[in-house]
C-alpha cells in the first residue's frame, strides 16, 4: 500500500471549502473541550465524560430515529446523564459505579435506535465516530450557541470553581458554595460533551475533553498556561484531524485521537526528561 493510497491532497484546494463549517466547528469545540477538560482533569471526572457521552449518543439516536433535531436529542441525552451524576454522585466511588451502570445502557439504548432507522448508515456511523461533512449551517449555528453558553458559564464561575476545584475544604470555609458549583460544572460538561458528540462521536470524546487538558497538566502546573496549553493542544488535534480526513477519505475520529495521543506521549516524555534532569542537578549540589 502507498502512500497515495491512503492521502491523496490533489484536490484539497477544491475540498477544503467543504469542510468550512467544520473547521469552525473544531475551533469552537477546541476552545470549550480545552477549558473544560481542565476541571475534568483536576475534578477526576474523566470517566464521567464517558459515561454522559454514552447517554448523549442515545439522545440523538433516538432524535434521529423519530425525525427530530440530533443536536437537540444529544443535549437532552447529556443533560439527564449530567443531573444523574451531579445528584447522585457526590462521591468519587458513589459517581464512578454511576457511570459504570450508565455507560451500557446508554450504549445499548443508542445501538437498539440505530438499528431501527431506516436511513442512510452514515448517519448510524457518525454518531458514534464522527462526520466530517455533518457540519451543516443550522448545526454549526447550534454547536456556536452551546459553545456561547458553555464558556459564559465558565468565565463566570472560574475563580469560584477554580478555589472550590483545588481545595475544597477551605473555600466551603469561606463560603463558597462547592455543591451547587459542582452541580453546575457537571451540567455545564454536559452541554460540552453534547457538542462534541457531534464532530468527534460518541466512543472517542475522550481525546477531546480529557486528553489534551492531561497533557497540559504535565507540562505546567500554572493556572494560566495549562488552559492556554490545552486549548492550543486541542486546536492541534481537531483542526489537524479534519485536515488528514479530508486527504484520507476516513472518518474524523482516528485521525483526532492519534494526534491528541501523540501530543500527550510528547508531553508525558518532555515532562520526564525535566523532571530527570532536575535529579541530577540536585545530586549535583548535594
Amino acid at each position: 500500500m502507498e502512500f497515495s493510497d491512503v492521502f491523496d491532497f490533489s484536490d484539497y484546494d477544491r475540498l477544503i471549502p467543504l469542510v468550512t463549517n467544520s473547521l469552525w466547528a473544531g475551533v469552537l469545540l477546541a476552545l470549550v473541550g480545552g477549558l473544560v477538560g481542565v476541571f475534568v482533569m483536576n475534578r477526576e471526572l474523566s470517566f464521567a465524560v464517558h459515561g454522559i457521552s454514552e447517554l448523549s449518543f442515545a439522545g440523538a439516536a433516538i432524535f434521529l430515529l423519530f425525525g427530530f433535531d440530533v443536536v437537540f436529542g444529544s443535549v437532552i441525552g447529556s443533560m439527564i446523564a449530567a443531573l444523574i451524576l451531579s445528584l447522585l454522585g457526590d462521591k468519587s466511588k458513589d459517581r464512578n459505579s454511576i457511570v459504570a451502570v450508565l455507560m451500557p445502557f446508554g450504549l445499548g439504548l443508542g445501538i437498539l435506535a440505530l438499528a431501527l432507522y431506516p436511513g442512510r448508515a452514515a448517519n448510524k456511523f457518525g454518531l458514534l465516530t464522527g462526520q466530517i461533512v455533518a457540519v451543516d449551517d443550522p448545526k454549526l449555528a447550534s454547536l456556536a450557541v452551546i459553545s456561547a453558553v458553555v464558556l459564559t458559564l465558565l468565565v463566570i464561575m472560574w475563580r469560584p470553581l477554580l478555589f472550590a476545584t483545588l481545595d475544597a475544604e477551605v473555600a466551603a470555609a469561606r463560603g463558597v458554595n462547592t455543591k451547587a458549583l459542582g452541580i453546575v460544572f457537571v451540567l455545564v460538561l454536559g452541554l460540552a460533551v453534547a457538542a462534541a458528540v457531534q464532530v468527534v462521536g460518541a466512543l472517542l470524546v475522550l481525546a477531546l475533553l480529557v486528553t489534551p487538558a492531561a497533557a497540559a497538566l504535565r507540562l505546567s502546573k500554572s493556572q494560566l498556561w495549562v488552559p492556554v496549553l490545552s486549548v492550543s493542544f486541542a486546536l492541534v488535534a481537531m483542526l489537524g484531524g479534519i485536515l488528514l480526513a479530508l486527504g484520507g477519505g476516513l472518518p474524523i475520529s482516528p485521525y483526532v485521537t492519534t494526534i491528541s495521543f501523540l501530543i500527550y506521549l510528547i508531553a508525558r516524555l518532555t515532562a520526564f526528561v525535566k523532571s530527570k534532569g532536575a535529579k541530577e542537578k540536585i545530586a549535583v549540589r548535594s
